[in-house]
């Protein structure tokens, strides 16, 4: 029994001793990998060609950015040149070195790298002025937002640019604040017609200051720059002629029209305290008469109402003697000083205006001209506070903007006649429906 007790006890022993010691202990570390040496690395990225297709991809990348701007400046002659080409490497070597040669002295961009893309918002952009402007803007590559709610903007100005996809739309008032991200802002909104800033003079005045405030506030927040147009009639019934800017003007503060001339003189203070005080960038233009497509057809406006009232074969109505004088600039002529304005560096204010002066019987007279010569005149008693004189001294924005109008009224007058033309048959036609 003795000998039993020993010969298991001996065999159990013995099993213990065959047991491998990592399954002695549950709890003993993995034992760490060796680290890849270098050559595996490099043994990694010569197995397979990899880096033969690694430099072949930037060979091709550096041909594109090389090639495009010389075969962009190829005209038709060059065309049989161009097809002779070939990706050889003498000839990589020999285009890289006349392309980093011509940008070192020309300052020509490299392909791909152009003006930036901005997003701009234009208030006010569904108005006559206004629509111009966002046509300029988006067909120049710009994102546009136009906020409008719509009192004298006609969604009929904006309908061709439905269908962009840089172009946004909100009816809005700018009464109200809004938050948005923009890079520049264009505030236009304001009723500019007599027949439209009388109507509401309460909600006109508000819509210069509540507005102007809340256009700077947003222009603050995000860091955008401000662009004003305020108006020649911030110089009032002027005793200096031609204006300057420098003329602080002569305006009845409490007249029928002061909810619009000191509306803008307000307007333009906060411009001022804003760019002073909070360093918010801001562009201030005066802009005198304007005329062109898209203008309201009955917003008591010299122009509009003449060459609307000489379509319908009405009289042309000339208030007071006809002996007052404006001056007139074409839309396009305006839209281009006012991007010349916000794309400079100087804050203004500049008068924006064709110096051409006419009285009110000389232009009836090349409205008569143009669309009907059997046109007779209608005088009426003159409107309180009508300026006698108004004509733009436009030096300053010739020397700092190397602006000025191009398009005389003659030239620019049937331009009008067209659109109005069109547009009256179409109401005519509407009414004979009815």
């Amino acid at each position: 029994m003795k000998q039993l007790h020993k010969q298991a006890t001996a065999n159990h022993h013995r099993r213990d001793d065959e047991i491998p010691t990592s399954q002695s202990s549950p709890y003993s570390p993995k034992t760490l990998k060796h680290p890849r040496s270098l050559p595996r690395s490099i043994n990694y990225l010569f197995r397979e060609q990899r880096l033969l297709f690694i430099i072949v991809g930037i060979i091709i990348g550096s041909t594109f950015f090389i090639l495009q701007p010389s075969l962009s400046r190829l005209g038709p002659s060059d065309s049989h040149s161009s097809s002779s080409l070939s990706f050889t490497r003498n000839s990589l070597d020999s285009s890289s070195s006349n392309f980093f040669r011509k940008t070192s002295f020309s300052g020509r961009v490299p392909a791909g790298i152009g003006r930036r893309r901005l997003r701009i918002v234009v208030t006010g952009g569904a108005g006559f002025v206004g629509s111009h402007l966002v046509d300029k803007l988006i067909s120049r590559g710009d994102e546009v937002i136009v906020i409008d709610n719509f009192f004298t903007g006609r969604k009929e100005n904006l309908v061709h640019l439905f269908g962009n996809p840089g172009f946004e739309l909100i009816r809005h008032d700018v009464v109200e604040p809004i938050l948005l991200e923009v890079d520049q802002i264009y505030h236009l909104a304001c009723p500019a017609s007599p027949v439209h800033y009388k109507y509401n003079p309460v909600k006109t005045i508000k819509t210069n200051v509540m507005g102007t405030l809340n256009m700077l506030g947003l222009a603050k927040r995000v860091g955008a720059r401000f662009l004003l147009t305020s108006t020649s009639e911030v110089y009032g019934d002027p005793l200096e002629h031609p204006q300057k800017e420098t003329y602080w003007g002569n305006v009845n503060p409490i007249g029928e029209r002061s909810c619009y001339d000191e509306g803008k003189r307000t307007a333009e203070t906060l411009a001022m305290d804003y760019h002073r005080g909070a360093g918010v960038e801001v562009r201030i233009a005066r802009i005198f008469n304007t005329y062109g497509p898209r203008m309201c057809l009955d917003d008591g406006r010299v122009v509009g109402n003449f060459v609307a009232q000489a379509i319908r074969k009405q009289p042309l109505t000339v208030y007071g003697d006809g002996k007052q004088t404006r001056s007139f600039q074409y839309v396009s002529d305006l839209v281009d000083g006012l991007v010349a304005l916000m794309e400079g560096e100087h804050v203004g204010p500049f008068n924006l205006g064709n110096p051409g002066e006419f009285t009110m019987l000389e232009l009836a007279e090349v409205v008569k001209e143009t669309i009907d010569s059997s046109a007779t005149i209608e005088f009426r008693p003159n409107t309180a506070d009508d300026p006698h004189k108004r004509k733009p001294d436009i030096s300053k924005a010739k020397e700092l903007l190397n602006w000025e109008p191009k398009i005389s009224l003659r030239d620019g007058l049937p331009l009008m006649v067209n659109d109005f033309r069109n547009r009256i048959l179409n109401e005519d036609e509407g009414k004979g429906l009815k």
